[in-house]
């Protein structure tokens, strides 16, 4: 198909019906547990207010200019990420593997952070039950490995996860992703304001809230900055298909440039109120900030056993850090069922089943490489690991590179010039070029230094 093809798509599909269901809905794809328990652990080991800085200046020049590329090329063709692909290309260029690429990414995603998603969701029971509040960190690593180990435990608390996020996308576009996402957003950004207050008042939080917001560039090291250009391109989710599909459901009157600063910087302020929530606590009661991944599961319940009503803000954490994982999580498994529905015309509820029952099955490899599957491995990896690595390193890298050249050299200036400004409806033309400069040379090469780096070709 042509280059700007007039195909039209189908006369009832979805879109989202407000300004605040789009800035919820796409605010939270890219709020995940990468706020709660990545963003937090990656600045405590890599220096706190010195990486911050580095990792604004990498989402200006990478996160931003492909998730806005990613929702103007899903909103142009509305369609699913592959339909988008194949519908926007000239005529015989595979171009439609970047959709591909975006769909499976998606897919062997949800396979992993189901799975993580279902240890939040059974710390809230345990956090109730007050198992895990001990400082020692025999009992957390104790109850931690009791759990990932457990294959039981695992499959369960996977398959509840998933049938929380299946019955979301079940209901739709907008009574489903917008209605949810609009209720969710507030009560996470509610309590994670909650905790942050709690943290910020315990005697000795002054030292986290230094170590988070007063820069000392000495603790930088080349590597933070390969790690800083990774995390504002993953974190903001974009390479997996989710921007090009949420992007279709966009109104032609959406000013896309400006809801993808503010969807940035909203998550950019969701990760700083997860760090105020955590290390101002971290550092109140002697625990180190680069705990590692570690953190969200061994050194928390830790913390806030160490703290006056620690039992309640313990529970408290746990609920909103799975708030979180769902808003993401739609995000995933709805690219996968936008393909089904359209590519194969099946009706929501089908598609919605289908996707959900796959994640289940190759899901459950994932959630038992802890445990029974322990030694089985691929390129000598676990599933999990396999699954996180080949998304990562891989799939999400190549989609953000393709789409950076395909927008800026195969669509072209004046296509997206249109695209942006609403056909001259907003004056934004300076935006543009800056954003159009930066995507022709800026961020492929910088995306190119991440996948290399995710492949250990340049450490």
């Amino acid at each position: 198909m042509s280059v700007g093809s007039s195909e039209k798509p189908p006369v009832n599909r979805a879109k989202f019906a407000t300004n605040l269901g789009v800035l919820a809905a796409t605010l939270g794809s890219a709020v995940g547990l990468g706020n709660i328990w990545k963003f937090p652990y990656l600045t405590g080991s890599n220096g706190g207010a010195a990486f911050l800085l580095v990792y604004i200046i990498c989402m200006l020049l990478i996160g931003i200019p492909v998730m806005v590329s990613e929702l103007t090329l899903g909103r142009a063709a509305r369609s699913n990420a592959i339909a988008t692909m194949q519908k926007l290309s000239p005529a015989r260029q595979p171009w439609w593997l970047i959709g591909a690429a975006g769909v499976l990414a998606a897919f062997l995603i949800m396979a992993f952070y189901s799975e993580v998603a279902a240890w939040v969701f059974a710390y809230i029971f345990k956090a109730i039950q007050g198992g895990i509040l001990s400082t020692d960190p025999e009992v957390t690593k104790s109850a931690f490995n009791g759990l990932v180990g457990n294959p039981t435990q695992s499959l369960i608390w996977q398959w509840i996860d998933l049938a929380v996020v299946g019955f979301i996308i079940l209901l739709g576009v907008n009574k489903g992703i917008e209605s949810a996402t609009k209720k969710l957003m507030p009560i996470l950004l509610g309590l994670l304001i909650l905790v942050g207050i709690r943290s910020i008042t315990l005697p000795g939080a002054g030292q986290g809230l230094t170590f988070l917001f007063q820069p000392d560039f000495t603790k930088l090291t080349a590597a933070s900055f390969l790690i800083a250009m990774g995390l504002a391109f993953f974190k903001l989710s974009v390479g997996m298909g989710t921007m090009i599909t949420y992007g279709s459901y966009f109104r032609d009157d959406q000013d896309i440039p400006g809801t993808a600063f503010r969807v940035a910087f909203s998550d950019l302020a969701v990760s700083l109120l997860a760090g105020i929530a955590i290390f101002p606590a971290v550092f109140a009661f002697g625990y180190q900030p680069n705990a590692g991944p570690s953190l969200l599961f061994l050194t928390i319940p830790s913390v806030f056993a160490s703290m006056p009503l620690g039992n309640i803000f313990m529970v408290i954490f746990f609920i909103l850090t799975a708030i979180a994982s769902i808003g993401a999580q739609i995000s995933l498994v709805e690219v996968p069922v936008a393909f089904l529905e359209e590519k194969f015309h099946l009706s929501r509820q089908k598609a919605s089943i289908i996707t959900v029952l796959s994640i289940v099955l190759v899901g459950s490899l994932a959630a038992l490489s802890n445990s029974t599957l322990a030694d089985v491995k691929l390129f000598g990896m676990t599933f999990f690991d396999l699954f996180d690595y080949t998304t990562s390193n891989i799939l999400l890298p190549l989609g953000g590179l393709f789409i950076a050249i395909f927008i800026s050299w195969i669509w072209g200036y004046k296509k997206l010039s249109a695209a942006l400004s609403n056909n001259g409806q907003l004056s934004n033309q300076g935006i543009i070029k800056v954003f159009y400069g930066t995507l022709l040379v800026v961020t492929p090469v910088l995306v190119t230094i991440v996948l290399l780096n995710g492949l250990k070709i340049i450490q």
